[in-house]
């Protein structure tokens, strides 16, 4: 698979591309499968803050995780999408599952990721796949196009709302929320968007549940600074970066990753 011209100019455009591309039924099926797993062994964590669950076991952020979501981030599909994107050297940093129940999804507020990454420089392509199908009614993914142009990072502010996944949201005058497009998907299918794009979702409120999974990949000409953000929820929710392993799926290592740390 590969993104085709136009695509590829979509997203150096607009920041994001979903390609003309999906998983097989049966990939969906097992990584659906894995959602009810990983659900039920995380009782006491909002489905849409469980992180790294591509690590199977028990990880350091407190997360029992599953090989299916690692195995998802690591088809040929997907990777080739992103090294046409970030070039042909890809590290696998993060993978959080977003799964907002029926009736009450909590709202991801408009952000750039970039604020809660310690990766320099910062570079990132996220892909965003579609476990159940994801509309503007169960909260689907919502991006302001163009927003990532220039790279630059928009003012933000903190919020003490608890019904929010994240704990801070652009408050910059330089940013038209008005703007704001639904990136509505099928489950199966798959977006990518670039680590200065403005982009959030709202609530659930709907009937239908709306599982997806963001996978994180990095460029090996950037680093993860493990010692930039302390461990903590800073981001509204636990994270350690000190041991969260990395995993260098194409390619050499440019800029001196430790792809030791974490792994057991």
């Amino acid at each position: 698979m590969r993104l085709s011209q136009s695509e590829l100019d979509k997203y150096h455009e607009q920041g994001y591309v979903v390609p003309d591309a999906r998983l097989e039924d049966e990939d969906i099926s097992r990584v659906k499968k894995a959602v009810t797993r990983v659900i039920s062994s995380n009782p006491d964590t909002r489905p849409e803050r469980l992180v790294s669950v591509h690590i199977n076991r028990r990880n350091d952020e407190g997360i029992r995780g599953d090989s299916a979501f690692f195995d998802l981030a690591n088809q040929s599909l997907i990777l080739d999408c992103v090294e046409q994107i970030l070039g042909s050297d890809l590290i696998l940093w993060g993978c959080q599952l977003f799964c907002k129940p029926p009736d009450d999804g909590m709202e991801v507020p408009m952000h750039q990721d970039g604020h809660y990454w310690p990766i320099r420089p910062l570079a990132t392509c996220t892909v965003w796949v579609a476990i159940d199908d994801s509309t503007a009614e169960n909260g689907c993914l919502r991006v302001v196009p163009g927003s990532h142009k220039g790279k630059q990072n928009f003012e933000h502010a903190q919020s003490d709302r608890e019904e929010l996944v994240l704990n801070r949201y652009v408050d910059d005058p330089a940013v038209d929320g008005s703007k704001a497009v639904d990136v509505e998907l099928e489950a199966g299918q798959f977006s990518l968007h670039d680590v200065y794009l403005v982009h959030g979702s709202n609530p659930n409120t709907s009937g239908k549940r709306r599982a997806g999974v963001s996978i994180r990949y990095m460029p090996a000409t950037s680093r993860l600074d493990r010692k930039m953000f302390e461990t903590g929820a800073r981001s509204g929710y636990f994270v350690n970066w000190e041991t969260r392993p990395l995993w260098l799926l194409r390619g050499i290592d440019r800029a001196g990753n430790d792809f030791e740390v974490g792994h057991l």
